[in-house]
C-alpha cells in the first residue's frame, strides 16, 4: 500500500491538548462487529469496556513509565539548549538523546540544567548526542528539573497535571519518554469492575521511544524503517497469554505499544518471555499470530500506528470509523479518545 492510503484530513481544533477531568470519561468508538447485533458504527463511553470483556480475556497492559525526559539548560556562552533524553547508555549518567540549541551541539559543549546539575556533551550524530550527565544523584535530578515530554503536537509547556495524567495509573518501570495512550484511560475502579466482569490483566513493558510520532516519509510504505524500542515480557504474562490461547480465549492488548510487545515476542506462535528490542513494522498483510482485539487511541495520519490498526481490524473499516470520528466531533491522540477494534478475518 502507499502512504496516502493513510492520510486523513483532521481539523486542529479536534486535537485534544489536555485531558479531560475523569480519567475513563473519554468516549469510545465501536466499529462494525464490536458489538452484538449492530453493523454499523457504535458511539460508546470508556466506561462501557467492561460490557465488552468477554470472561477469561487477557488484557495486556504495557506498565512502562514515562520519566520527565525534556530537560532546559543553556551552554557557557548563555545559549539556550534543549535535551530530549531517549535511553540511557548502561549507567543512568549517559545518555542518548535528541539536541536541540541556536548552534549545533558538538562534543566538550558543558550545559547548565540547574543547581548541582549539568552535562556535557561527548559526541553528536546528526540530531542525536550522547551527554554525560552529572550530579550527586542523576535519577533525581532527573526528576527534580526535567519536564514531561509531551507530544509535539499538544503544543504547550507541560503542567504539574501532566505528572499525573500523562501517565498510566499502572506505571511501574521507569523508561518511557513518550506514554502508552490507550492506557491513560484505565482507571483503577475500572479496571476492577473489568476484572468482575472476567478481564485478566497481563503486565508487559514496552518503552516508548519518540519514534512513535515520527511520520513515515516514503510513499512505498515497504520501505519505511522502523524506529527501535526495548521490550520486556515476563514470565507470568506469557502463560497467560499462551493459555488463554491454546484455550480459545481472548488476547487484548491495551494500545499499541502492548500489540507490537505481544507479536514481536510471539513470532513462532506462542509468547516467549524475556526481554529484547523490537523494530516490528506492522502493516495491512500481516499474519497476526498472538492478538485479536486492540484498544487503541486516533493516531496520526500517515503514522506507523495507524498503519498497525488498519493492518489488524482492516483498511476500508478503520478509515471508515475515523470518517465518522471526524464527523462526529471525537477527539484525536495521546489525551484524546478511543476505539475498540477486533481482528479482521
Amino acid at each position: 500500500m502507499k502512504l496516502i492510503d493513510f492520510d486523513y484530513q483532521l481539523p486542529a481544533e479536534m486535537i485534544a491538548r489536555k485531558p479531560l477531568a475523569g480519567r475513563d470519561a473519554a468516549r469510545l468508538l465501536l466499529p462494525a462487529g464490536n458489538h452484538r447485533g449492530n453493523s454499523g458504527l457504535r458511539d460508546a463511553n470508556i466506561r462501557d469496556l467492561p460490557a465488552l470483556v468477554q470472561p477469561g480475556d487477557v488484557w495486556v497492559i504495557n506498565d512502562t513509565k514515562v520519566i520527565p525526559a525534556r530537560l532546559f539548560g543553556r551552554k557557557k556562552s548563555g545559549g539556550k539548549v534543549e535535551l530530549l533524553l531517549l535511553e540511557a547508555q548502561g549507567e543512568c549518567d549517559i545518555w542518548l538523546a535528541w539536541g536541540k540549541a541556536n548552534k549545533p551541539l558538538k562534543a566538550g559543549d558543558c550545559i547548565e540544567i540547574g543547581e548541582g546539575f549539568s552535562g556535557e556533551i561527548l559526541r553528536r550524530d546528526g540530531k542525536q548526542v550522547e551527554v554525560r550527565l552529572i550530579a550527586d544523584d542523576v535519577a533525581a535530578a532527573i526528576e527534580a528539573h526535567g519536564h514531561m515530554p509531551l507530544p509535539p503536537y499538544i503544543d504547550r509547556p507541560d503542567s504539574d497535571e501532566d505528572k499525573n495524567r500523562y501517565q498510566t495509573v499502572f506505571a511501574r518501570h521507569a523508561g518511557a519518554v513518550a506514554a502508552p495512550t490507550a492506557g491513560l484511560h484505565l482507571s483503577a475502579e475500572l479496571m476492577a469492575a473489568m476484572q468482575t466482569a472476567g478481564a485478566i490483566f497481563a503486565h508487559i513493558t514496552l518503552h516508548v521511544g519518540p519514534g512513535t510520532f515520527q511520520p513515515v516519509q516514503v510513499d512505498n510504505i515497504a520501505a519505511h524503517h522502523m524506529h527501535e524500542e526495548a521490550y520486556i515480557v515476563p514470565q507470568d504474562a506469557a502463560d497467560q497469554v499462551n493459555l488463554a490461547r491454546r484455550e480459545g480465549r481472548r488476547v487484548v492488548a491495551v494500545g499499541t505499544t502492548s500489540l507490537r510487545t505481544l507479536e514481536a515476542a510471539g513470532q513462532g506462535g506462542e509468547l516467549i518471555a524475556g526481554s529484547g528490542r523490537t523494530d516490528l513494522f506492522i502493516t495491512p498483510g500481516y499474519d497476526f499470530r498472538i492478538v485479536d482485539a486492540l484498544l487503541t487511541n486516533f493516531h496520526l495520519p500517515r503514522s506507523t500506528l495507524l498503519m498497525l490498526v488498519c493492518a489488524l481490524a482492516g483498511h476500508a473499516p478503520v478509515m471508515a470509523a475515523y470518517r465518522h470520528a471526524i464527523e462526529n466531533g471525537y477527539r484525536f491522540y495521546s489525551y484524546g479518545d478511543a476505539m475498540f477494534v477486533s481482528r479482521s478475518g
